[in-house]
């Protein structure tokens, strides 16, 4: 069974924040009170680091940014002080939550500190991507060796839900027509107006789930199951196969220099959750 990082290590490694410059100056000061520069600049860091993480620029960039940045420490700051003057941080239940974020915050900078001191390694990346493409090789055999030599004209009635598609097949069971199925409750646009044909397609062509079903049917049979994709919910009848047309282009795999950064945070998140799990081991536990 193949391991996947937990949701925790994940939040822990993609949640670090970078290592902010100290100014001199406060941001700001509400009702006497100073608010340390150093709240801005990790607040800044935070959000570019979360922007860079999804491929994009921070919102806004520059002085409006740290304009916005700013706002917002002022609100914090006075909504504090509103607290404080009410008691709240005295509350049994503020005090628990304050002490877990206090502990997330901890758990964080350990695990940066721990993931500096263990980077992943050139060697580490290279020997991942060849793992990964001879898995690849793997499942492209065993995917051409499934759908075989051939080709099928099928037509299919995609629908929102499960039962939709229960009871499209007790309408095909009581006699009804593919064709005027598809056109009545298919939600392909494609293909709805046709009768659901997709014409002539090696089962390569569509998604795993799709294509498993499509050639495990017989001419002129239909699923008697519903078919989940990420689409929906489909029934699938085949109309007839003929032998393939073009052989089935292997799947271009992109280099490591494109997959690099992905490996890269794949490893750290592997590491962290390694080192998580033998930190847990030797801790006693009752």
């Amino acid at each position: 069974m193949k391991h996947f990082p937990s949701r925790l290590t994940i939040a822990l490694v993609a949640g670090l924040l970078s290592q902010a410059s100290l100014a001199a100056d406060p941001v700001a000061t509400v009702n006497g009170v100073a608010i340390p520069a150093e709240r801005a600049d990790l607040m800044l860091a935070d959000v570019e680091q979360r922007a860079r993480a999804q491929g994009s620029e921070a919102p806004g960039g520059g002085a409006e940014l740290k304009d916005a940045v700013r706002n917002e420490l002022i609100r914090r700051t006075v909504l504090e002080q509103a607290a404080l003057k009410e008691g709240i941080d005295k509350q049994p239940e503020t005090i628990v939550r304050l002490d877990i974020i206090r502990q997330s915050i901890l758990a964080g900078a350990y695990m940066q500190n721990w993931l500096k001191n263990n980077p992943v390694s050139d060697d580490e990346i290279k020997k991942k991507y060849e793992d990964l493409k001879k898995e690849y090789g793997k499942q492209y055999e065993d995917f051409k060796q499934r759908v075989g030599d051939k080709e099928y004209r099928a037509r299919h009635v995609l629908v929102k839900t499960e039962a939709e598609a229960k009871d499209v097949i007790a309408k095909l069971k009581k006699g009804a027509k593919f064709e005027e199925l598809a056109k009545a409750n298919s939600l392909d646009p494609g293909s709805k107006e046709n009768g659901g044909d997709l014409g002539w397609n090696n089962p390569s062509g569509y998604v795993p789930p799709f294509a498993e079903a499509l050639s495990s049917l017989g001419k002129g049979k239909y699923t008697t199951t519903p078919v989940k994709t990420e689409f929906g919910y489909h029934v699938i009848y085949l109309e007839d196969t003929r032998p393939l047309q073009e052989k089935i282009p292997p799947q271009k795999i992109p280099t490591l220099d494109e997959v690099k950064p992905q490996l890269q945070q794949s490893l750290l998140q592997e590491k962290a959750e390694e080192h998580i799990k033998a930190l847990v081991g030797k801790a006693e536990v009752k």
